[in-house]
């Protein structure tokens, strides 16, 4: 009796953990100041922008391309004739 408690709560940890596994990977956190879009197998990029924060895609058909959209200061050198 007690053996066959064991054996179930076994099977069902293993079950949970591996739930777990899949849910993990799932999902994907997108930062501050970046945004993601979806490239989908089989139809190409999505055109929905993710913003920030945790988000769910499907594991081997969807991947999250994620980009970073903070402005940037640049320096330009500019040759004049004053100094």
């Amino acid at each position: 009796m007690a053996a066959q408690f064991f054996n179930r709560i076994g099977q069902i940890g293993l079950g949970v953990a591996v739930a777990g596994g899949v849910i993990n990977s799932a999902l994907y956190n997108v930062d501050g100041g970046h945004r993601a879009v979806i490239f989908d197998r089989f139809a190409g990029v999505k055109n929905q922008v993710v913003g920030e924060g945790t988000h769910f895609f499907i594991p081997w058909i969807q991947r999250p391309i994620i980009f970073d959209i903070r402005s940037r200061p640049r320096n330009v050198p500019v040759v004049t004739g004053s100094k």
